[in-house]
């Protein structure tokens, strides 16, 4: 990463202090609510319990309950509430309680939200940001622990959105909620309380710039969400062997900042891709896909990928460990690349 030495930099510095990426989500929406009061929280437990994470804690006192609003357990009934809203003139936060119920949100969220401005001949918008989680490894076994990235991403008419730490959480939210396309924002449930600098000025991540973490020149490594910190563990441990890896994050998938990622990948020559979804039909594979098509003539190996395995998330500690990336399983693919045995 380049070093700090303008005063601008330096003064963010000073202001910087470190929060927890909830604390992040929590802050971003409190900023976002007093700044617009078109802004309202809306899904099941956001208000007395502060969603099951705590991640809400507090909202509901400073901004009452008609603007954040607690829902029966009835996901087709909120999200299309928040699709009439968000048509309307409202800009809605749905909280979705876990990523799994995604498919009970699809026809609102893919059918009617991702594709109103473009039925109406523009003359609609969807200002609408939905909140939800990914990830394994918490011991929530099948219907808990998935990572459904691809299926959102896969529909036109929707931005994607994927934070690595309480900085990029903070900063995407606040993107998203003043965009006037639907956005979906998924955050990885283990990363809650982990704490990350955050500037105490307001600041925006724009949408399709993704983060060059380290450079390097031997191999590029591109992680989302918490994969990022498998990229960046692995680098460390790459380095040991005097393997020097570019380890970048998206921070969002749609859209994606594919010339940064072609880019690298042509500096290096060899690029591996990890994601936490399926690895089949997933993220990986659309990433690699772009890579291979456009930087062909300058990689030294196939673009690789990882994946979760394609298997329903097991509940069993032992066996779910291993379904998910690791940084180890990153550094044996990057050896096996860089000894030109792929």
């Amino acid at each position: 990463m380049s070093s700090l030495t303008s005063p601008m930099q330096l003064r963010t510095v000073r202001n910087m202090r470190e929060i927890s990426l909830s604390q992040a989500v929590n802050e971003a929406l409190a900023e976002e609510m007093r700044r617009d009061e078109r802004v309202f929280i809306i899904g099941e437990d956001v208000a007395e319990a502060g969603t099951p994470f705590k991640i809400l804690s507090g909202l509901v006192e400073e901004f009452g309950t008609e603007r954040v609003v607690d829902t029966p357990i009835a996901e087709p009934g909120f999200m299309g509430l928040a699709v009439g809203a968000a048509m309307t003139g409202m800009r809605p936060v749905v909280d979705l309680m876990f990523g799994d119920f995604l498919y009970l949100v699809m026809d609102q969220l893919c059918n009617q939200a991702a594709k109103t401005h473009y039925m109406s001949g523009g003359k609609l918008n969807v200002p609408l940001v939905l909140r939800t989680n990914m990830g394994a490894t918490r011991r929530s076994a099948a219907q808990h622990s998935q990572s459904l990235q691809a299926l959102v991403a896969h529909i036109p008419g929707l931005k994607v959105a994927m934070p690595s730490s309480a900085y990029e959480a903070k900063g995407l939210l606040k993107t998203a909620i003043r965009d006037d396309n639907p956005v979906v924002i998924f955050e990885d449930k283990l990363m809650y309380q982990d704490k990350a600098p955050v500037p105490e000025e307001e600041y925006l991540i724009p949408f399709g710039e993704a983060k060059v973490l380290r450079a390097g020149t031997d191999i590029t490594l591109i992680g989302t969400s918490s994969m990022r910190q498998v990229c960046e563990k692995a680098a460390e441990t790459l380095a040991g062997d005097g393997i020097d890896a570019e380890v970048i994050d998206p921070r969002t998938i749609v859209p994606l900042d594919e010339a940064t990622l072609i880019e690298s990948a042509m500096k290096t020559s060899r690029a591996i891709v990890v994601d936490e979804g399926h690895q089949s039909y997933g993220v990986t594979a659309e990433i690699a896909a772009r890579i291979a098509e456009k930087a062909f003539y300058h990689l030294d190996a196939p673009v690789m990928r990882m994946g979760a395995m394609d298997v329903p998330i097991p509940f069993s500690p032992a066996l779910e460990d291993l379904t998910v990336p690791t940084p180890e399983r990153v550094v044996e693919l990057a050896r096996r690349m860089m000894a030109g045995d792929i």
